[in-house]
């Protein structure tokens, strides 16, 4: 199978230099890739700058904004046989990005926001009859009612859920649940090891 997934925190800039971005490490991004790679699948791997090692054997694309994310998944969506959207998408931009940096003054400083394409729900609304979405939760209460809802509108395959505790560590304690299935709750373990289950339970639903 062809694995199109997505990993780290995307930057959304003020200026030239300065930007508004999340503390997302891109670990579990890059765990699933591996992981997917040693289960003998092709992987492109969509992601921004981050501190982890460089991946071999993947495609690596490389991106910065949730604009140019999109536009990535969008162009390399139709030749994939899943998406993991691991990646922790901005849900705001800056309306209008300075064009040369700004300078420091006395007075208090409003940055305009508006809403980022929402690339999971277009990758539900335009997948294939063949094609498995995944999408990833960060929730800190109703987890499970607020994951299966995003499940649902946005028409996916399988759902991750995980708890701001998972950001930046290198282990993470998630649930997961499939359109039709029941919940799974994997204990805290290795980002290694739980990206390995989330790719065997893929697996599961395509084959």
């Amino acid at each position: 199978m062809h694995f199109l997934i997505t990993g780290g925190g995307t930057r959304e800039y003020i200026d030239l230099v300065r930007f508004i971005s999340n503390a997302s490490s891109g670990k579990m991004g890059y765990a699933l890739a591996r992981a997917a790679l040693k289960a003998g699948h092709k992987v492109t791997l969509i992601t921004v700058p981050t501190t982890q090692r460089v991946l071999s054997g993947a495609k690596i694309i490389k991106v910065e904004t949730a604009a140019q994310m999109f536009e990535a998944v969008r162009k390399h969506f139709s030749r994939c046989g899943c998406l993991i959207m691991a990646a922790a998408v901005a849900d705001y931009t800056v309306a209008r990005p300075a064009k040369t940096k700004i300078k420091k003054t006395d007075k208090s400083l409003t940055i305009k926001l508006k809403p980022t394409v929402d690339i999971l729900k277009w990758a539900g609304k335009h997948k294939g009859k063949n094609q498995v979405v995944v999408g990833f939760a960060l929730e800190d209460k109703n987890i499970r009612a607020r994951a299966e809802k995003k499940l649902k509108e946005k028409n996916l395959d399988m759902i991750v859920v995980n708890s701001p505790a998972a950001i930046g560590s290198d282990k993470a304690a998630v649930e997961i649940k499939t359109g039709g299935g029941k919940w799974l709750r994997l204990r805290k373990a290795g980002k290694t090891i739980v990206a390995k289950k989330i790719i065997a339970d893929i697996e599961n639903i395509t084959w």
